[in-house]
């Protein structure tokens, strides 16, 4: 079976732009291609040049060939009536509803009485009736529309010259622009091919497109002279009976795998997403039975030069291709029920760890020991079995935590930066063993949420503990204060959910599982995550729009932190609050989605940095905002050891995005991290120094905060609202 198969993907008016061509990079394009017979031979330089600025993908031009084509007609759009008189002239012209020229010229006086001429794919035809020196004069046996530029088609043999003239001019531009892939439309012979050979070099490669009669008849040749065969399955339908062309595409993909000539095929793959978002499901498997055939690639045509939903029509081919890859040949009804992305990233360490109990039976659960353990425990133990922190399927045992603290690693090799670990004091596990099952339910309560497996108990020295894990033993920092307070003995074990902990904003705690529902139902693939425990200010927006514009991503994961806080810190309430505000008045529309993550902050500098990328890697983020002293606290981190943990432990399959300290220039009039003006223009305030100001219930200035964020702030703090954590 191949594995290798590629798309190429036809630029036009709906995707020749800086933002669809990047995306279409990144959703893994193999080729672009230019239609030359939609493209200003006077524009061809400019429309190559403008396509290698956004992508280092291959381009092919595709020539006219040996085609007749309608010429110009008024308004793009002209109707012919049945039973009217239509005359078709040698010259050029605007064609209207009685007049009309055909290309090349030469065409025309080929034509004899009695031919028929099909236009469009007999969206009309005409039946000829008389020709004259300087034009034909034919009936309209079946009217309709027609539009300029048009493919035509006469009922007999037509001879015409392999390239056009304007194929001859756009081969010499491709060849001086450095282009190495031609595509021969209408190739009838091996001389058609050695001829275009002359033409573009022995170093280019030929794409010879089966689209006539003559083409299929001289198959065997073409295959021998060819670099590789695209079957075009339109125009060769305006020729051969279409119900035969199923069987014809079977043929020639098996003589192409037989001589190891890769062959594409193209035309209506996914026609109907042309207009809509989804295809039909006829579609779905005509692509199936086209790779099941032995086809090398798919050419994406109109559904990508003209059609409304480029983007869908790609990540449609690149799902169907990936299901493809995963079924032939080892299908079972329940591989196929799994539920994988083509579009997203995959979780960490490759599946995404999903252990909530289906309909428990809280009667016999209540019959296990009972651990009351408080709210932190809770959370990270819902985050576990829902998959935030997947590969992970419970809290740590020992020589998993010694592992991530001196390795940033688990011991099955997958980077891991960070402690998951259920600390007690030795008093708190008092008649609990290992292999027990726990229910681990809210201090204070007998609600019962998860249930641990106990595999382990053990001690840790918890000085060395918070040194590894913080980089300090001082009580002063608030991660290793809440680590001395917990207990020096450690259960290991998987955990099972058994219900999520209540919330304000559950509807916006959506899980790994559903937040990638959302971004593929979106059409999303490369999505940056945004983590804060901050509300909103100016450059927390200018980093999310920047890398936004920057990477080429779909969209922003907005994700802050609504769990317990230190003191001092912003309330949850108000900054989702500011980050609702900023979706319905400010944020480009359909580019940002929020969500909430009820986690707790570690205060644990870079390991925490990476941790928090990888928890939104499985929420499906590729990319993931890290600024300056990302999740320090006071001055225990320098302000770039983030950076220098993510360069050692290289590629985490997400991508982390850099930011320096980004200062506003008075003069630059924007956020800058650097520029050439004196200090006494640049502006700034630190997050700590914006709470201070808000917390005296002044109004930050402008450059700093929206005004509307502040008074959002400034009104809640004057109504008694909770705006800072107690």
């Amino acid at each position: 079976m191949k594995k290798n198969i590629k798309i190429f993907c036809t630029l036009g008016p709906s995707s020749m732009n800086r933002e669809i061509i990047a995306k279409l990079d990144n959703l893994g394009i193999d080729m672009f291609r230019v239609n030359l017979s939609h493209t200003d031979i006077d524009k061809l330089e400019e429309t190559i040049s403008k396509i290698r600025q956004h992508t280092d993908k291959p381009i092919c031009l595709d020539t006219e060939g040996a085609q007749i084509r309608v010429g110009y007609v008024k308004n793009n759009d002209i109707s012919l009536i049945e039973n009217s008189i239509v005359r078709i002239v040698k010259r050029k012209i605007v064609g209207n509803s009685s007049k009309i020229s055909l290309n090349p010229p030469s065409s025309v006086e080929q034509i004899v009485p009695g031919d028929l001429i099909s236009i469009d794919f007999d969206s009309v035809l005409l039946q000829v009736i008389e020709c004259t020196h300087d034009s034909v004069i034919a009936k309209v046996v079946s009217g309709g529309t027609v539009g300029s530029n048009k493919a035509v088609t006469v009922d007999r043999l037509i001879k015409l010259p392999a390239i056009s003239t304007k194929d001859e001019m756009a081969i010499k531009i491709g060849l001086k622009t450095g282009i190495q892939h031609f595509a021969l439309s209408f190739a009838g012979s091996k001389d058609d091919i050695y001829h275009f050979r002359k033409l573009v070099g022995k170093g280019a490669r030929i794409i010879s497109k089966i689209e006539n009669k003559k083409g299929i008849e001289n198959i065997d040749e073409i295959i021998e002279a060819s670099d590789s065969i695209l079957i075009d399955r339109g125009d060769l339908s305006r020729e051969e009976p279409i119900e035969k062309i199923p069987f014809m595409q079977k043929l020639i993909i098996k003589k192409a795998n037989t001589k190891n000539v890769p062959v594409y095929v193209a035309t209506n793959l996914l026609e109907s997403m042309i207009k809509s978002k989804n295809p039909t499901r006829a579609e779905i498997n005509d692509i199936i039975n086209t790779l099941l055939d032995g086809a090398d690639g798919l050419v994406l045509a109109a559904e990508t030069a003209i059609g409304l939903y480029p983007l869908n029509c790609v990540t449609m081919v690149r799902k169907t291709i990936k299901q493809f890859l995963n079924f032939s040949g080892n299908m079972s009804i329940k591989k196929l029920q799994k539920h994988d992305s083509f579009l997203l990233i995959e979780p960490h360490g490759g599946s995404l760890v999903e252990n909530v109990a289906d309909n428990p039976n809280m009667n016999e659960i209540k019959k296990y020991k009972i651990l009351k353990v408080d709210k932190n425990i809770l959370l990270d133990a819902e985050q576990i079995a829902i998959g935030t922190f997947s590969p992970l399927k419970g809290f740590m045992k020992k020589e998993e935590v010694e592992s991530v603290l001196k390795e940033y690693r688990l011991p099955s090799g997958i980077i891991w930066p960070i402690p998951i670990v259920l600390q007690m004091n030795k008093r708190e596990i008092e008649g609990i063993s290992r292999g027990d099952k726990v229910a681990l339910a809210c201090k204070g309560t007998n609600e019962i949420y998860s249930i641990l497996n106990v595999e382990q108990i053990y001690k840790y020295d918890l000085s060395k503990f918070t040194k590894e894990t913080f980089g300090t033993n001082s009580i002063k920092h608030p991660g290793v204060k809440r680590s001395m307070l917990n207990g020096e003995y450690f259960l290991g074990g998987t955990v099972e959910l058994v219900k999520r902990l209540p919330s304000k904003y559950k509807h916006l705690e959506i899980t790994p599982k559903q937040a990638r529902a959302i971004f593929e139902t979106k059409g999303w693939s490369k999505i940056i995550g945004f983590h804060t425990r901050n509300v909103i200010h100016n450059v927390h927006e200018y980093i999310q729009i920047a890398a936004l514009e920057s990477c080429g991503c779909d969209g922003v994961f907005v994700h802050p932190i609504v769990g317990p806080k230190k003191k001092g810190d912003y309330a949850e309430d108000i900054i989702l609050k500011t980050y609702q505000l900023m979706l319905d008045n400010f944020y480009p529309k359909g580019k940002m989605f929020l969500g909430a993550f009820q986690t707790y902050s570690r205060y644990a500098g870079p390991r925490e940095a990476v941790f928090t990328a990888l928890c939104r890697k499985n929420f499906g983020c590729s990319h993931f905002i890290i600024g300056r002293d990302h999740t320090g606290v006071a001055n225990y981190y320098k302000p770039y050891d983030v950076h220098a943990l993510f360069d050692r432990l290289g590629d985490i399959g997400v991508k982390p995005i850099f930011f320096k300290e980004m200062h506003y220039c008075v003069l630059c009039n924007k956020y800058v991290d650097k520029c050439g003006h004196a200090n006494n223009n640049i502006l700034q305030i630190s997050g700590s120094r914006g709470r201070k100001i808000l917390k005296s219930q002044q109004q930050p200035p402008e450059w700093f905060m929206r005004k509307e964020i502040s008074d959002l702030i400034l009104n809640e703090l004057k109504n008694g609202e909770k705006v800072f954590v107690n």
